[in-house]
C-alpha cells in the first residue's frame, strides 16, 4: 500500500500533499478489489472508501524562481490540518481505519491539531444549501452539543441583560471562528435589544434601545447581509483555497495521485458521481494538466538503472543521489527562510515535506529527461515551460496500482491493458476448492489475484510476467492443477453456453430438414 501521496500545482510550480483517516473500506467478495477491475470498476469500489474517510492534513510547498540565478527555485512549505464543517445541517460522518492511524502516529501525527483545530471546509453542494438557509434566515443549530452551548450563553446574556443598563457591554471569551459568527447570529435573533461585535476577546454583546438596533441593521457596516456572508466564508474554511487553486487553471502534478484526486472532488468540489466517465470529465475541467509522477518514474527507472524503489522518499533520495548523472546541473531547490525545518530533517508523510518531495521529484525528473533528449550535447539553460514540453507525454496519465490497466488517462479513453496474460486454471480431485485456498496454494511461488469461472476452473491474474511464465513453467504437466492461458473463445463459460445453443438449435434444424425431405 503507498502511503506517499503529493499533489504539484505549477507555474509557478507548488506541491500539495494530503494525508487520510483511511485509505481502504473492508471491501470482501465480489467488492475486493483485484487486478481483474476494469477502471471503471475499480473507480465503484474506490468511490465507497473515499465517501468513507476524510482529509486531515493538506501540505503546500510552493515553488517559486530565483530571480537572477539560472534554474534555481525556492520552495515555501506549509501544513494545513483539515476538519469536516460542523455547522446548521452540516455534520459529517467519517471513519477511522486502525492501520491507518497507526501508520500516522508513527510518524507523529498530531491529532489534537486535526480534532480539536483543524479547518473547515464543504464542497459546493454543501455550500450551497448553507448559503441558502443563512441568507434566506431558514438557518437553525441541529447539533444537540451547539444547542447546550448556546442555551448557555443565552442564559447568561439574559440574566446579565436584567441588570444592564443601556450602553452596558459585556464579553463573552473564548469564542473564535466561524463558531463566534453562529453565536452572534442566536443572540440577534433572540435578543431584540442587544448588538454584538466581535473582537480579539471575543464576542461582546452590548445593549442597545429597539430604535438604535434598528439603525445599527440598517447602517452599519455590520449589517446582516454582509455578516452573514462573513459566516459563509469561515465556515468554508479551507475549501476557499481548493477554488482559487482550481480558478488558477495550472498544471497539476503528484506522485501516485489518484486518491488524492478522488478526494479533492469529494471534500471540497462535489459529492463523487456514480459514472466514471462523469468523475474523468469533472477532474479534467478542474485541472486540464494533470502529471502523475510515479507514472513518469516507472517509465524511466530501469532505463536509468537506478535502484529499486517502493515510495516518494525513496524515489527523492535516488535522484538527489550520485546515481543521477544530471544531479550536478540539475535544478537547484533552496528551503525559504520560515522553512528551516525540512533543511536536516527528513520528516515523512508530513503533509508539507512530502508536498515538498514531490515537486523536487517533477523537477528533477523533467531535469532527467531533457538531459535524455539532447544525448551528449549541451543542455540549454533550463527553465520551466522546458520541463513541460519534455512531460508532455505523460500528461493526464495517472498510475492506478490495482486494476485492470496501470494508468488512467484523463483527457481521453483509456489505454489498453499491458497486464500478463491470464491464465486458466482447471482442477481435478479437489472437490468444493474456493478462492481463498487457490490463492493459498500458489502464494508461496508468486502472487495472483483469483477469480472463479466455473465450479472446478480458476483464473489467475498476476502484474509480473516472470510469475506468469514460473506457474506455467512449474504447473506443466501436474495431475491434478492443470494451467495454460486463458483464450476467452475457448474457455468463456458465456461463449460455450452460446456455443452449445446454437449447436443444439442446428441439430434441430437438421433433423427437421431430413425428416420432411422424406415425407410424402
Amino acid at each position: 500500500m503507498f502511503r506517499t501521496r503529493g499533489l504539484v500545482f505549477f507555474s509557478f510550480p507548488s506541491g500539495l500533499d494530503i494525508e487520510f483517516t483511511g485509505l481502504r473500506s473492508n471491501l470482501s467478495g465480489p467488492q475486493q478489489i483485484s487486478l481483474f477491475d476494469l477502471p471503471s470498476e475499480w473507480y465503484l469500489k474506490t468511490r465507497q472508501s473515499v465517501q468513507q474517510f476524510t482529509v486531515c492534513q493538506i501540505g503546500l510547498s510552493v515553488f517559486s524562481a530565483v530571480e537572477g540565478e539560472a534554474n534555481k527555485y525556492i520552495a515555501h512549505s506549509c501544513n494545513f490540518f483539515l476538519f469536516p464543517t460542523t455547522f446548521g445541517i452540516l455534520d459529517s460522518e467519517f471513519s477511522f481505519q486502525a492501520s491507518s492511524v497507526q501508520f500516522l502516529n508513527q510518524y507523529g501525527f498530531n491529532y489534537n491539531k486535526f480534532l480539536k483545530n483543524g479547518i473547515p471546509y464543504m464542497n459546493e453542494e454543501q455550500e450551497k444549501k448553507i448559503r441558502h438557509d443563512i441568507l434566506t434566515g431558514n438557518w437553525r443549530v441541529r447539533s444537540s452539543l451547539d444547542k447546550d452551548q448556546i442555551k448557555v450563553v443565552i442564559d447568561k446574556v439574559t440574566r446579565w441583560l436584567d441588570l444592564a443598563k443601556e450602553g452596558d457591554w459585556m464579553t463573552l471569551p473564548g469564542i473564535a471562528g466561524f463558531q463566534a459568527f453562529e453565536v452572534q447570529l442566536v443572540l440577534r435573533q433572540a435578543l431584540p435589544d442587544i448588538w454584538t461585535v466581535l473582537k480579539d476577546e471575543g464576542v461582546v454583546v452590548k445593549k442597545v434601545s429597539k430604535q438604535h438596533r434598528w439603525y445599527l441593521q440598517n447602517t452599519s457596516c455590520d449589517r446582516e447581509s454582509c455578516w452573514k456572508e462573513n459566516i459563509l466564508l469561515s465556515a468554508r474554511g479551507f475549501s476557499v483555497f481548493f477554488q482559487m487553486l482550481v480558478k488558477a487553471q495550472k498544471p497539476l502534478a503528484g506522485h501516485n495521485m489518484m486518491m488524492d484526486l478522488l478526494h479533492l472532488h469529494e471534500k471540497f468540489f462535489r459529492p463523487l458521481p456514480e459514472s466514471y466517465d462523469q468523475f474523468k470529465q469533472n477532474i479534467h475541467s478542474l485541472f486540464p494538466v494533470l502529471i502523475d509522477t510515479k507514472n513518469v518514474t516507472k517509465d524511466i527507472w530501469k532505463e536509468m538503472n537506478f535502484p529499486r524503489v517502493s515510495n516518494l522518499s525513496e524515489v527523492y533520495e535516488v535522484l538527489n543521489s550520485d546515481l543521477n548523472p544530471t544531479k550536478s546541473s540539475g535544478p537547484e531547490i533552496v528551503h525559504a527562510s520560515r522553512c528551516e525545518k525540512y533543511v536536516k530533517t527528513k520528516c515523512p508523510h508530513e503533509a508539507a515535506y512530502d508536498a515538498f518531495l514531490c515537486g523536487s521529484v517533477l523537477l528533477k525528473v523533467a531535469h532527467l529527461l531533457l538531459q535524455k533528449i539532447h544525448g551528449i550535447d549541451p543542455v540549454p539553460e533550463s527553465s520551466f515551460p522546458q520541463y513541460l514540453d519534455v512531460l508532455a507525454p505523460y500528461m493526464n496519465q495517472v498510475n492506478l496500482i490495482r486494476a485492470g490497466v496501470p494508468k488512467i488517462n484523463f483527457s481521453g479513453p483509456d489505454y489498453p491493458s499491458i497486464r500478463p496474460p491470464i491464465l486458466i486454471l482447471s482442477i481435478k480431485r479437489w472437490p468444493g476448492v474456493s478462492e481463498q485456498q487457490v490463492y493459498h496454494k500458489f502464494q508461496n511461488l508468486c502472487k495472483f489475484d483469483v477469480r472463479r469461472l466455473t465450479r472446478s476452473q480458476f483464473l489467475l491474474l498476476t502484474n509480473k510476467f516472470k510469475d506468469a511464465r514460473n506457474v506455467l513453467k512449474e504447473y506443466r504437466g501436474h495431475p491434478t492443477l492443470c494451467i495454460s492461458l486463458y483464450r476467452y473463445w475457448r474457455h468463456s463459460p458465456d461463449v460455450n453456453c452460446v456455443l452449445q445453443v446454437c449447436g443444439i438449435v442446428t441439430a434441430w434444424a437438421l433433423l427437421a430438414f431430413i425428416f420432411g425431405r422424406s415425407g410424402p
